[in-house]
């Protein structure tokens, strides 16, 4: 994917405010030529702690390395339901000896995808409810996907008793599933897709789930904001989807960033230019 240039400013946060791109993929081969530009960039537009996310074992481990190397950048491990035939007794040790490590902060992105079922849904479920229960014994929040699979997702986490919560990422549901999470002590994500035109069932969501429920996120490189529809989505354009959303709610750009900043930090336990001991 081509890198957006913004043809007109983005939006601006006041200098009291900053953002958190809650999930980004800084691993992947679309940020291997400009990353520290991407990353610098980020800072200068108030994105200033990104959390970097884990698919399976290898861009787990890149993600740790990733934080290791940037002040800010915070990682998390798991494996994808894609990838769900990876999630072997072996692998499944080796993510829970990373998530060891003091710079991760949640578990996965890990979950269940019944529209492309890249995996066999029984294949997905088993690791699904395999990694739900090493987050709760890691005492992680998760990271959840979930596409089409609502019932299963619902019900698998239920299951599992999760003190810790998580995230819903990309929410793709209606208000009523947000609704239902929020009561299990998740928070709802909201990506970029927010500022599509059709997105009306999201931007519902975003507009009527109280701010102190919801996590901004680029899910970068994929799902740029209008108009950046189609090229690479990186942290920066977070603003937009801000942006987008104080605007759905009537509200200022720094009410939103201050408010969904302070749910990230709660959630994940983020600190701040502090990669010493945590």
């Amino acid at each position: 994917m081509q890198p957006a240039t913004p043809s007109a400013p983005l939006p601006a946060l006041s200098t009291r405010s900053e953002l958190v791109d809650t999930h980004c993929h800084l691993d992947m081969e679309d940020y291997s030529t400009d990353l520290a530009d991407v990353l610098h960039s980020a800072a200068h537009h108030g994105v200033r702690r990104i959390v970097t996310i884990g698919i399976d074992l290898s861009s787990s481990e890149k993600a740790v390395s990733l934080a290791e190397r940037s002040p800010n950048i915070f990682a998390t491990v798991g494996i994808h339901p894609h990838d769900a035939h990876t999630a072997t007794p072996g692998n499944l040790r080796r993510i829970a000896d990373l998530a060891g490590h003091r710079l991760v902060v949640g578990y996965g992105e890990i979950g269940l995808d019944y529209v492309k079922n890249y995996a066999p849904r029984e294949v997905q479920l088993r690791a699904f409810s395999e990694q739900l229960h090493l987050a709760r014994e890691l005492d992680l929040p998760v990271v959840i996907h979930d596409r089409e699979a609502h019932e299963d997702v619902c019900r698998l986490i239920k299951q599992a008793g999760l003190p810790k919560g998580g995230v819903m990422h990309c929410f793709s549901g209606d208000r009523r599933l947000a609704e239902t999470m929020i009561d299990s002590g998740f928070l709802i994500s909201i990506p970029g897709v927010v500022t599509f035109a059709n997105a009306h069932a999201l931007q519902e969501v975003a507009r009527t789930i109280d701010l102190q429920h919801l996590l901004l996120e680029t899910d970068g490189p994929y799902l740029a904001p209008v108009p950046f529809r189609g090229k690479r989505n990186e942290p920066k354009l977070l603003l937009l989807t801000a942006q987008r959303i104080a605007d759905l709610k009537m509200l200022s750009l720094d009410e939103v960033a201050q408010a969904t900043t302070a749910n990230a930090v709660r959630l994940f336990q983020l600190a701040r230019d502090d990669h010493g001991p945590r």
